[in-house]
């Protein structure tokens, strides 16, 4: 078996700046928020008010997260895992052993469409997906028969580290 170095043997991101336009909607909606609570009187009604000011403080929150969380997507791939992280954060975060791992295929177009969105997606026919933009990507099939894809640059090479890390893991 072959040793390979410490550190990664492929790294690669994918990024998406129309989520950026969402995440100003999130942040209009926060601002809304906030300026009803802060600007209104009270006076006509309290109910009212605090249901809009509670329902536009949590849109503006899960906007915000659900866009800035899938600006982009890093993946490293190492001699053991692949290691997938979303966002300015890192969450979600997926990693897949390379030992669970049968198969990995380079997938030229992949488009949100087919996985119903931007985001972290599961379909039970296609299994789970990482999905920030239209484009190439890579589909691991693991080996109890789940599939997952994850949209990133340069999807070609990391296949083909995969594919020459699974060929010295089969020896």
């Amino acid at each position: 078996m072959t040793v390979h170095p410490p550190g990664p043997l492929w790294t690669g991101r994918a990024s998406n700046r129309v989520q950026w336009l969402l995440a100003a909607a999130g942040a209009a909606c926060l601002a809304l928020g906030i300026e009803l609570a802060v600007d209104n009187a009270w006076t006509s009604g309290s109910v009212p008010l605090l249901m809009s000011v509670i329902g536009c403080l949590a849109a503006g929150l899960l906007i915000l997260y659900g866009t800035l969380a899938f600006v982009h997507v890093a993946v490293t791939v190492d001699s053991e895992r692949l290691d997938v992280r979303c966002g300015h954060m890192g969450l979600p975060r997926r990693t897949i052993r390379l030992s669970d791992v049968v198969a990995a295929e380079f997938l030229p177009r992949i488009t949100p469409q087919q996985w119903g969105g931007w985001g972290y997606r599961w379909r039970p026919d296609k299994g789970t997906a990482i999905i920030v933009r239209r484009g190439e990507g890579v589909e691991l099939r693991l080996g109890d028969g789940k599939l997952f894809t994850v949209t990133v640059d340069d999807a070609e090479n990391a296949v083909r580290v995969i594919r020459t890390h699974l060929r010295t893991l089969a020896r």
